[in-house]
């Protein structure tokens, strides 16, 4: 091979271990974007791609986004050798007379998005983009940042970012109307449902917005600012670490879901404001092992571009994941994780020794996001039921899924007319003309009973679905009741693994079960006792339709159901090393009882998703 894809990855080679790696891991991520700063350094446009906005919008996020992790960096005594370039294209980028000028915010904007990251690298080192400045360009760029915050921004985490053109002006003594900060805080609070967590925003949506927006903000505030507010974010940040550190497998792996993945390790975000806020969450040893383990997963994959340029992705470049919003500049919130770069050497979260994941021996439920976290050895699964987004590309696959893994990423669908070619990883889907299909969009009702989640949805008007999900470590057990005026054909699949070259991997299925068997892992379904008889398949997915591998293999069960009520029972497992499975595929577990099934609803909890203001409990 003359390219090795993984090793155009910037961090491949560091241990990841240590404030000097991590100081490294940045310059080296960094120093790929110089070659396409524009002549007057207010731009970086790295492709030709595009978002729903302007160009200018998509030069200006090359710019910014680094920021969220050079700024900590100097603030930490970090040499970084470009400062002159950004405060050169801060001036020009603010002038209205220079060619490169951004443009002006006039309505909801994704230059709102991107000054956030101006607003913060000023207040937190203004010597380094302020202080260089001449006096007209000093009032070029006051202007500008009096001039967006005067336009609503999103009803979701949108609303910190003119908090934090706030809380630059005031650092940088520069005259504002403070009440819409005030208001903005307050509405922030509104998005705010319990035990540590936040929707983004009043829709079903608990994603990992939470963590590396609405807490990183938060917790980033609590460090600049000192009121009621960072007292809340705080204390808040504190319960909801409680529960984060479930989405977390032992190798550093979070679970893929919702949406944004591009971001890769702004995953580790909320990690890393613990550090920046000098918050103990959890003790330093685990903060830190969350934050750099989760850094080190990444070490391996092929993230970039030759030239070493963060691919729009996630385990790979795969634009058909994207969403409307990502620009080639948008990947670069990633630099979220490098927060702690701003805490010194002699800090508790370098100096203590990073702990390993503590697992716990049973399954967590999640009440406020709609999930039962089941752990499973070297992956963590996560049933869901409440979540929803029907706005966004292929919102379903990243909401709707009945299972998550951080292992096995779930896929997305590159067909909706190709039933029969078509993934369905975790997903039940319908279809009455054997080429269109429905699968769960939303739910009607979603409750969690124990760790047990129960949801009625319907594909269609006139079709009623009662789904239960049972975590039954490393199984997971899934129970449908359709009731259908018409017959329908089905499709039901379990987790997708890597399939390699050469036909290498096993497969085989039978009337009501299904498996693969790859280089590293297993994926398994097995029917536990449906009314009507399916068969098994392994579906060789569509390319680069997973978010983690390429090409994968899905195990299904299919058939087609008549008129009226039908039972759906099944078991699901994948698992790394296959050798060692046997025991485990030989020994499912057993139906469960249906009344029993039925009873739980009357124990069970409305899922806190499913709340949101405006919708129906």
């Amino acid at each position: 091979m003359t390219y090795d894809p993984a090793s155009a990855n910037p961090l491949a080679g560091n241990p990841l271990e240590t404030r000097g790696d991590m100081q490294r891991a940045l310059l080296d991520l960094f120093d790929p974007l110089l070659p396409y700063f524009s002549g007057g350094n207010a731009r970086v446009r790295l492709d030709a791609a595009a978002a729903h906005f302007d160009r200018a919008a998509a030069d200006l996020e090359g710019f910014a986004r680094p920021l969220w992790g050079l700024a900590p960096f100097a603030a930490g005594g970090g040499y970084f050798a470009h400062w002159d370039r950004y405060a050169e294209g801060i001036a020009n980028g603010t002038d209205p007379e220079h060619p490169e000028y951004w443009g002006q915010v006039n309505g909801r904007d994704q230059r709102m998005v991107e000054l956030a990251a101006l607003g913060f690298a000023l207040a937190l080192v203004p010597e380094k983009l302020w202080d260089p400045l001449s006096g007209r360009a000093r009032q070029n760029l006051a202007a500008y940042l009096i001039h967006a915050r005067k336009f609503d921004y999103a009803d979701n985490n949108w609303k910190f970012f003119r908090v934090f053109v706030d809380i630059a002006l005031d650092r940088l003594g520069i005259e504002h109307d403070r009440s819409l900060t005030k208001a903005y805080l307050a509405e922030l609070d509104g998005f705010y449902i319990g035990d540590g967590w936040y929707r983004d925003g009043n829709v079903r949506r608990v994603d990992h917005y939470i963590a590396f927006a609405m807490h990183f903000y938060g917790l980033i505030y609590a460090r600049l600012v000192e009121d009621d507010h960072a007292k809340r974010y705080r204390e808040r940040a504190v319960a909801f670490a409680q529960n984060f550190r479930h989405w977390f497998a032992e190798d550093g792996a979070t679970l893929p879901f919702g949406r944004s993945l591009t971001y890769r390790f702004a995953c580790a975000g909320f990690w890393a404001a613990l550090a920046f806020a000098d918050l103990e969450a959890l003790p330093w040893g685990e903060i830190k092992g969350f934050c750099l383990r989760h850094l080190r997963w990444w070490v391996d994959k092929p993230i970039a571009d030759r030239d070493g340029v963060l691919s729009i992705g996630y385990g790979y470049p795969n634009l058909l994941m994207s969403e409307n919003y990502n620009s080639a500049g948008s990947p670069y919130w990633a630099f979220k994780a490098f927060l702690p770069l701003a805490v010194s050497e002699n800090h508790p979260f370098w100096t203590s020794a990073e702990e390993p994941l503590h697992r716990p021996a049973d399954p967590v439920p999640l009440r406020h996001p709609g999930m039962v976290m089941m752990p499973v050895k070297g992956d963590v699964v996560a049933l869901s039921s409440g979540q929803e987004n029907r706005q966004m590309r292929f919102g379903s696959e990243k909401y709707a899924k009945f299972a998550y893994s951080a292992r096995y990423a779930f896929s997305v669908e590159s067909d909706e007319r190709g039933f029969a070619g078509a993934v369905f990883d975790s997903m039940l889907a319908f279809s009455d003309d054997g080429i269109h299909y429905r699968v769960r969009e939303a739910n009607e009702e979603a409750r969690l009973a124990g760790d047990v989640l129960l949801s009625k949805w319907s594909p269609w008007p006139d079709v009623l679905v009662e789904t239960w999900l049972m975590p039954a470590s490393p199984w997971h057990v899934r129970v449908h009741r359709i009731t259908t005026p018409r017959p329908l054909e089905t499709a039901e699949g379990g987790f997708a693994i890597s399939r390699r070259d050469f036909e290498a991997d096993t497969l085989a299925s039978g009337e009501g079960w299904a498996q693969a068997i790859g280089a590293e892992d297993f994926s398994g379904i097995r029917d536990l006792g449906s009314t009507t008889p399916r068969n098994g398949l392994v579906q060789k997915a569509p390319p680069n339709t997973n978010l983690i591998a390429a090409k994968t293999l899905v195990p299904q069960l299919r058939t087609t159901i008549p008129a009226g009520d039908t039972i759906f029972a099944c078991a699901v497992i994948a698992v790394r090393n296959p050798s060692a499975l046997a025991a485990d595929w030989s020994n499912p577990p057993a139906m469960p009882d249906i009344a029993s099934l039925n009873a739980l609803r009357a124990e069970g909890v409305t899922v806190s998703a499913m709340q949101a203001p405006g919708r129906m409990p």
